[in-house]
C-alpha cells in the first residue's frame, strides 16, 4: 500500500511539473506575442514563480494597465531577486507606486535608480506656484466603452483613434479591435456627435491614429502600423509604426504616400504639423536618439521634400518615454514623457523657445495614470487630452484659466539697485578676515529659509563682499568663501541647492567711501563685509556653474 501511496504521489508530482511547464512555455509565447492579457493568464497559473515568469508577470500587467496588479508582482520580484533585477523593472516597479500614490517608496526606488532628488511632496508643493496654468476638465461623452485617444482639430470638427469598430481584427495586446481614425463634432459641453469613419483608402485593418491637419484641411499626415514584422534585439517579431501623407481632393483623401524618413526597422508615430506648415514633429525610437521614444523635428521644405529628422536634444528628451508631441499656434510644443519628475507614468509637458527648459503642466491635468495625446487652442483656453486613469483610454475636454501665484515680496538693495529678499536686516555680516557665519546672523538666514520655503517659486543669488583691506585677488577669493558659507548654511537648512547660485565680488562694491586701507573707521568697514541675498524668478538664469563650482573649492 505504501508503494502505491509513493507511485500516485511522484505520478502526481509530475503532472503537476509538467502543468507548470506548460503554462510557463504558453506565457512565453503569448509575451513574445505581445499578447498580453493571454500571456498574464497563463503565468499566474504558475505557482513556483522563477525570476523571469515574475518578470515578464509584472510587465504584461503593467502594459496593460493594470498597475495594482503589477506593482504587487514587481514588489514580490524584488523581495525575491534584490540586486539581480535589471534597472527597467526598478523604474516600471516606481511606477506603478505612484500610480497607487505610495510615492513615498517610489522616492526612494528612483533616487536610487537616477541617483537624483526625487521628493514628491516637495516636488508638487513647488510646481504649483510655478505652473502658468490651471485646469478643468471633462471626460468627453459618447465613447461607447471603446478605448479612444490621439483627438486632434480638423477645421471645426475634431479628428480621433478609436476601437470602436467592431468589424477590425483583434489585436491580442488588450483584446480590442485595431484602431481606425474617426471624425465627429464637438459641442461646448464635451458631446461627441455625427461621428464618421475616415474612408478606407486612410482606414486598415492595421492601426491608424494620431491625425494633423494643415491649416487649410488640405493635407493630413497620419501614422499607421507596419504590416511586415521584424525581429528586434530580443529576437521577437514586432510591427514597427510609419508615418504617412494624405491629400484632400474634392472631398475625398487620396494619394496616401509613407513619409520617407519612416523605416520597418524603427517606428516613427504621433505627428503635429506646425501652424505655417513649415515643420512636422513627431516621436520615434530611431537610432542614435537617447533611449526608448524620442521628440524629434523635421523641415517640410516648399517643394514638398523634407529635411533630416532633428532629435530636441537632451532638455525635452530622456533615457525613457517622449511621446505625443503638439505644436501650438503660438509655437508651443507640448509632449509626453515618464522620463521627466511627475506624478507617475506618462504625464504632460510643456517647452518653447529653443526647448532648454521644460515644464511639467502640473496637479489640475496630470494624475498617477498615463496622460497624454495632449491639444490645445490657446487662443480660446480650450482643448483636449487622453488619459487612462479610468482604466482604459479616454478623451477629455479641457478649458484652463491663469494660476495665480503669489508674488514674492521684495525691496530695492540701496547698492545695486536689485530685488533683494524682504526681511528684517536683508544682508549678513562678516568679521574681519573670516567667512565663517557669526551667529547674529543666524536669525536673518533663517529668515531666508522661511521665505523661500514660502516662494518656492523663487530662486536666491548669494552675493558677497569684502572691505578693501588686503590685495584685490585676495578680497574676490575671501568673498568667494564667503558666498559658499552663506549658501551651505541654507543648505543644510533644507533650501535645494538648485534654487541658490552666489557670486563674490571682492572689494568692487563698497556701500559707502571707503575704497582703500587705513581711510575709515572699523566699524565702517565692516559694512562692507556682507552677504545681500537677491530674488529672481525660477526660470531666469542668474549664474554659471563654474561659480558654484569655485567658490566649492574655497
Amino acid at each position: 500500500m505504501k508503494n502505491i501511496y509513493s507511485t500516485l504521489l511522484i505520478i502526481f508530482i509530475s503532472i503537476t511539473a509538467f502543468g507548470q511547464k506548460s503554462d510557463i512555455r504558453e506565457g512565453n509565447k503569448f509575451f513574445a506575442q505581445a499578447a498580453y492579457i493571454d500571456a498574464a493568464d497563463a503565468y499566474e497559473n504558475v505557482n513556483n514563480k522563477t525570476q523571469e515568469v515574475l518578470q515578464n508577470l509584472g510587465d504584461s500587467y503593467f502594459f496593460t494597465n493594470q498597475m495594482q496588479n503589477a506593482a504587487e508582482v514587481y514588489e514580490l520580484l524584488f523581495l525575491r531577486h534584490e540586486g539581480a533585477v535589471a534597472p527597467e523593472y526598478q523604474f516600471r516597479y516606481a511606477h506603478t507606486l505612484m500610480a497607487a500614490g505610495n510615492y513615498v517608496k517610489a522616492n526612494e526606488l528612483m533616487n536610487e535608480l537616477t541617483g537624483e532628488n526625487w521628493d514628491h511632496e516637495k516636488f508638487v508643493s513647488e510646481l504649483d506656484t510655478m505652473v502658468p496654468h490651471k485646469f478643468k476638465y471633462d471626460q468627453v461623452m459618447n465613447n461607447q466603452s471603446s478605448s479612444d485617444f490621439g483627438i486632434g482639430f480638423y477645421g471645426e470638427r475634431v479628428a480621433f483613434a478609436s476601437t470602436r469598430n467592431q468589424e477590425r481584427p483583434v489585436y491580442p495586446w488588450n483584446k480590442l479591435p485595431t484602431l481606425d481614425l474617426y471624425s465627429a463634432k464637438m459641442s461646448d459641453e464635451g458631446e461627441m456627435t455625427d461621428i464618421v469613419l475616415f474612408s478606407n483608402v486612410i482606414n486598415t485593418d492595421e492601426h491608424e491614429s494620431s491625425a494633423t491637419f494643415s491649416q487649410d484641411g488640405k493635407v493630413m499626415f497620419f501614422d499607421r502600423t507596419n504590416e511586415d514584422r521584424v525581429k528586434n534585439e530580443n529576437d521577437v517579431r514586432v510591427a514597427h509604426i510609419s508615418l504617412y501623407r494624405a491629400e484632400n481632393v474634392d472631398g475625398n483623401w487620396t494619394n496616401v504616400q509613407k513619409l520617407p524618413f519612416s523605416s520597418d526597422e524603427y517606428s516613427v508615430e504621433h505627428p503635429s504639423l506646425s501652424a505655417d506648415g513649415s515643420k512636422l514633429y513627431f516621436s520615434s525610437d530611431m537610432p542614435g536618439g537617447s533611449g526608448s521614444f524620442d521628440i524629434y523635428v523635421v523641415d517640410i521644405n516648399e517643394d514638398g521634400t523634407y529635411g533630416a529628422p532633428r532629435n530636441l536634444g537632451p532638455a525635452v528628451n530622456t533615457a525613457h518615454r517622449e511621446q505625443f508631441p503638439f505644436i501650438s499656434d503660438e509655437n508651443v510644443l507640448y509632449f509626453t514623457s515618464d522620463g521627466h519628475q511627475g506624478f507617475g507614468n506618462l504625464d504632460i509637458f510643456r517647452t518653447e523657445g529653443d526647448f532648454s527648459e521644460i515644464e511639467n503642466l502640473g496637479a489640475s491635468i496630470n494624475s498617477g495614470s498615463d496622460d497624454f495625446a495632449f491639444v490645445i487652442k490657446e487662443k480660446d483656453e480650450m482643448g483636449f487630452f487622453a488619459s487612462n486613469r479610468r482604466g482604459t483610454d479616454n478623451l477629455y475636454q479641457f478649458t484652463r484659466e491663469e494660476n495665480e501665484i503669489i508674488k514674492a515680496p521684495t525691496v530695492t538693495d540701496e547698492t545695486s539697485g536689485q530685488d533683494v529678499i524682504a526681511i528684517d536686516g536683508s544682508k549678513i555680516y562678516f568679521d574681519f578676515d573670516k567667512a565663517t557665519i557669526k551667529p547674529e546672523s543666524k536669525p536673518v538666514l533663517d529668515s531666508v529659509v522661511t521665505y523661500m520655503n514660502k516662494y518656492a517659486n523663487i530662486n536666491v543669488k548669494v552675493e558677497s563682499h569684502a572691505d578693501a583691506r588686503g590685495s584685490d585677488k585676495y578680497n574676490m577669493d575671501l568673498s568667494k568663501r564667503r558666498a559658499a558659507s552663506t549658501v551651505n548654511y541654507l543648505v543644510e537648512k533644507g533650501i535645494d541647492k538648485g534654487r541658490l547660485t552666489s557670486e563674490g565680488y571682492g572689494e568692487s562694491r563698497p556701500v559707502n567711501d571707503c575704497t582703500k586701507p587705513n581711510m575709515c573707521t572699523e566699524e565702517q568697514y565692516a559694512k562692507n563685509r556682507r552677504s545681500v541675498f537677491v530674488v529672481s524668478n525660477r526660470k531666469e538664469t542668474m549664474s554659471n556653474d563654474t561659480d558654484m563650482e569655485e567658490q566649492d573649492e574655497n
